[in-house]
């Protein structure tokens, strides 16, 4: 295991992460903090890493802090089925927050689009249907 101590998120990176939630959901949304046991790969190995988790309509949301200036994400509504941004890492948290709050808002359209071109169910008032909309700022 990885005996080296990857830094905490600074203040600076809380509050990128902090403000671009304020922006996309329209209120306060608190992340945190968590640790999380990492596969960092060739001789770095597995390391306990920072993490920030938070959730809203009905997704999951986690960055991993693997480094001093890298940052992954995924998203999942169950955690059997995690999804990613399809890039490594970041080495901004800006780009990262962002990318996974678009990637999810792509997933959920496209989940709709397959939704709609179904034929129509009994009840579609569900309470277990995730909140579909605003998709992303403008959308």
């Amino acid at each position: 295991m990885n005996q080296n101590k990857i830094p905490d998120f600074t203040e600076t990176e809380l509050w990128a992460v902090r403000n671009t939630l304020k922006e996309r959901y329209g209120k306060e949304i608190e992340p945190q903090r968590a640790d999380s046991e990492v596969m960092l790969g060739g001789a770095d190995g597995v390391a306990w890493c920072p993490a920030l988790f938070w959730s809203a309509k009905g997704a999951n949301f986690a960055i991993v802090k693997p480094g001093a200036k890298r940052f992954r994400a995924n998203f999942y509504y169950h955690p059997e089925y995690q999804l990613g941004t399809g890039i490594d890492s970041y080495d901004e948290i800006g780009d990262c927050v962002i990318s996974v709050l678009q990637v999810e808002s792509d997933h959920l359209r496209k989940q709709k689009i397959k939704t709609d071109q179904q034929p129509a169910k009994d009840s579609d008032d569900s309470p277990d249907k995730p909140d579909l909309s605003p998709n992303f700022w403008g959308d």
